[in-house]
């Protein structure tokens, strides 16, 4: 690893990660923190730690003042120092391979303890296998922030948001901040709301995402905007969900979905060439009712196989009583072929079953093909070419779900993954991206048949299906798209409605009648009846982005200072009672009141 450039200051000349071979028999004065300490009788050692890592500090009689040893055998873990010496080469048989400075050290002829550690509540040296319960690394961010992974995370972190200025700024996209502080509009999650001290009994939001800006920008004239927003949703937590995370906003103006899908396949590749990963470009691209079809889900993992296949036909005659009813009420019969899979034992295959449950199917129908023979009580109702027709091959294990689509998808996507995940069908190390395209424009609620915003209520229908409008809007899609990497959603866009009226058609299909849309919306929909351009965005997970680059586990891992899973934020104590007379001034009451 090269050394990183640091430009000195009155209390450091480097940084102690920064020495090397080349800086030998140079005067080096350093600032850090005591890693670690070993006395060897009248000889002290002291790994010195900073951001750039660790660095040797000897203290030896032949060149330290008596004073200065004394102190350095006596200074606590964790405290702060300096240290003024010589940058010398370490005798090469204890040199350590295992440090970047690992051919030096530092001949100490003077350190300073500038903030003693008095108390460390945790271990900050400590292997991933024996950190302390996350809980506490939260409780006492500032240790854990000291551990050399989470400071990598960060430095990555700060390295991929130059990457994205630099490549928006390069395209002509303007940086402008949108509010912090704004209406609440339906976004698809909860809003935190905050009260307004000056206008009673009213609230402000917390922007979910900048959408409505961003297009009030377009109306503006600005043409290409980007943000790293800050946006916040009062939603159930899980590790690659946070209260309020980061985002790479992206709008432009005079654009076509062709233009994003290049503008998004460039900037990926310079971001994952932060980390050390090429990727190629173009993406391969699949339409939504292709992923829902063959996986089961719109964000499929293209790393492996697994595809769905659909025996609903083979099934409609057969004895097999499950099947029959469920295509009766029309569903079907749809499932996943592992190859070897037949070698599974009894308690995995039923554990690949609770996964299938826990997404709502009531169970998997299990064939098994041995010796050649399809095996089981699904293909014991079969004809011979009823069986023929599963086209298994010895070895394989059919798994399959009968019922809706909206039951036997989720369930299939449950599944795979984790039948992938058995038979170690993942490939350590492969970045496969996907665009998924032509969204449907609607969700519909399969108990109420009820309309919902697929994406949001600015999406812009497929000109090809205007003609669904008033007939079928159930089948009409929209110019949205959403970007995959090994079955995480990284982010997704599409073009926004210009037209007010079609978008007053589209928030009326929604349930929103004409003055809520006025009450919600009407801001823009008076800008869009300023003139608008045809315009449309994306926008990328940063955080998620920043995660899966670093191979952290949870987001947690690349955020300074994140929440728990119940949003609670352990260190500093938030959220918080607010006393009385601070309720009082916002106009609100305790809630015992």
């Amino acid at each position: 690893m090269s050394a990183p450039e640091f430009p000195a200051t009155t209390e450091r000349s480097t940084l102690c990660g920064a020495l090397r071979a080349e800086h030998a028999g140079t005067q080096a004065r350093l600032g850090g923190w005591v890693e670690s300490s070993r006395n060897l009788g009248g000889m002290v050692f002291l790994n010195l730690r900073d951001r750039a890592g660790v660095v040797q500090v000897s203290f030896n009689p032949d060149f330290t003042p008596a004073a200065m040893i004394e102190t350095a055998s006596s200074v606590s873990l964790e405290s702060v120092v300096r240290v003024e010496g010589t940058v010398a080469l370490r005798p090469q048989n204890m040199a350590n391979a295992d440090m970047d400075t690992g051919a030096v050290e530092v001949q100490a002829t003077s350190i300073t303890v500038l903030g003693p550690a008095e108390s460390i509540a945790m271990p900050v040296v400590a292997k991933r296998s024996n950190l302390p319960a996350e809980e506490i690394r939260l409780r006492y961010r500032y240790l854990d922030l000291r551990r050399a992974p989470l400071q990598a995370n960060l430095i990555l972190r700060h390295r991929l948001l130059q990457v994205t200025r630099a490549f928006l700024d390069a395209r002509g996209f303007l940086e402008v901040e949108t509010p912090i502080l704004t209406k609440p509009t339906p976004e698809g999650s909860r809003d935190y709301v905050v009260p307004s001290r000056l206008h009673p009994a009213e609230f402000y939001a917390l922007p979910q995402s900048p959408q409505l800006y961003k297009q009030l920008l377009m109306i503006s004239g600005m043409d290409r905007y980007f943000q790293l927003a800050r946006c916040f949703r009062d939603e159930d937590l899980r590790a690659d969900r946070q209260p309020e995370f980061t985002q790479i906003d992206i709008e432009a103006s005079f654009i076509t979905p062709e233009d994003l899908y290049t503008l998004t396949e460039g900037m990926l590749q310079a971001l994952f060439a932060v980390a050390g990963i090429q990727i190629a470009t173009p993406f391969p691209r699949m339409t939504y009712a292709d992923a829902m079809e063959n996986y089961g889900c719109d964000r499929p993992d293209m790393r492996y196989g697994l595809q769905i296949r659909d025996v609903t036909s083979v099934f409609r005659e057969s004895d097999f009583a499950i099947a029959r009813a469920a295509i009766a009420s029309g569903g079907r019969v749809r499932g996943i072929v592992i190859p070897g899979g037949a070698a599974l034992s009894r308690k995995q295959v039923d554990e690949i079953e609770v996964a299938a449950k826990s997404a709502g199917a009531a169970g998997l129908m299990r064939i098994k093909c041995v010796n050649g023979v399809a095996d089981g009580a699904p293909a014991k109702a079969l004809t011979d070419a009823g069986r023929a027709a599963l086209r298994l091959s010895d070895g394989d294990l059919m798994l399959l779900v009968a019922g809706p689509d909206h039951i036997s998808n989720p369930a299939l996507d449950r599944t795979r993954q984790d039948a992938a995940r058995r038979m170690s069908l993942v490939p350590d190390g492969a970045s496969e991206l996907l665009w998924v395209t032509d969204f449907p424009m609607f969700a519909v609620d399969p108990e109420t048949g009820r309309l919902d915003a697929m994406h949001h209520p600015f999406t812009a229908p497929n000109p090809e299906d205007f003609g669904f409008l008033d007939s079928e809007p159930a089948r009409i899609r929209a110019l949205a798209y959403d970007v995959i990497l090994n079955g995480t959603e990284l982010g997704g866009g599409s073009i926004r409605i210009g037209d007010p009226a079609l978008q007053r058609r589209v928030l009326s299909l929604l349930g929103i009648d004409a003055s809520t849309a006025e009450e919600r919306f009407g801001f823009l929909l008076e800008a869009l009846s300023a003139g608008a351009p045809p315009h449309g965005g994306i926008a990328l997970g940063f955080d998620r982005i920043a995660m899966l680059l670093a191979g952290a586990p949870s987001l947690r891992d690349v955020i300074a200072f994140p929440k728990t899973t119940a949003a609670r934020a352990l260190f500093e104590g938030a959220p918080t009672v607010i006393p009385a007379d601070e309720l009082a001034a916002l106009h609100l009451k305790p809630a015992h009141a």
